[in-house]
């Protein structure tokens, strides 16, 4: 079996660990529990006829004060940026937190879920700015870890980014 690190980044409430749960354990909480530091899970994804374990590294959430600690990202083979459709500010974070890793890690297989699909009627991020980002190589996913709607295929595509860069 093929093992990969993959580290789930992003600012705080947009539903990283609520997607990690939906992934690992086909669950969802409406209680917000911030985490703090790191939590680490493990599960599987065939892909085609290879089955790869994704050791999921959920780091705590960026903002102002909390900053993403670089040897958390060590090791990764690819990462997920997650942003809340109804906050215009996470997509920036994002932004940011690509543009750090390409320059203190490495240019890494990733994948930007805009989370709260559920939610679409309140988001603030227009598909214009999500259109720029996929023009310029960005696979973009909406996501919902409430309603668990692309949530088993947004881990499945990165895992096919995986793979393609094993190949």
């Amino acid at each position: 079996m093929i093992r990969k690190k993959i580290c789930i980044l992003g600012s705080f409430a947009v539903g990283k660990t609520s997607l990690v749960q939906r992934f690992v354990k086909g669950i969802f909480s409406e209680k917000y529990l911030t985490t703090l530091g790191v939590k680490i899970d493990k599960q599987s994804v065939r892909v085609d006829d290879k089955e790869l374990e994704l050791i999921v590294w959920d780091l705590a959430g960026e903002d102002e004060f909390m900053k993403i600690r670089n040897s958390y990202l060590r090791g990764a083979a690819g990462y997920m940026l997650v942003v809340d459709g109804t906050r215009w500010e996470t997509l920036d974070t994002a932004i940011d937190l690509k543009r750090r890793v390409d320059k203190e890690v490495a240019e890494l297989p990733f994948i930007l879920l805009i989370n709260k699909s559920d939610m679409k009627s309140h988001w603030t991020i227009e598909n214009a700015h999500l259109e720029k980002l996929q023009s310029k190589g960005w696979n973009v996913m909406e996501t919902s870890a409430k309603k668990s709607e692309n949530v088993g295929e947004a881990f499945k595509a990165l895992s096919v980014q995986l793979l393609e860069e094993n190949d």
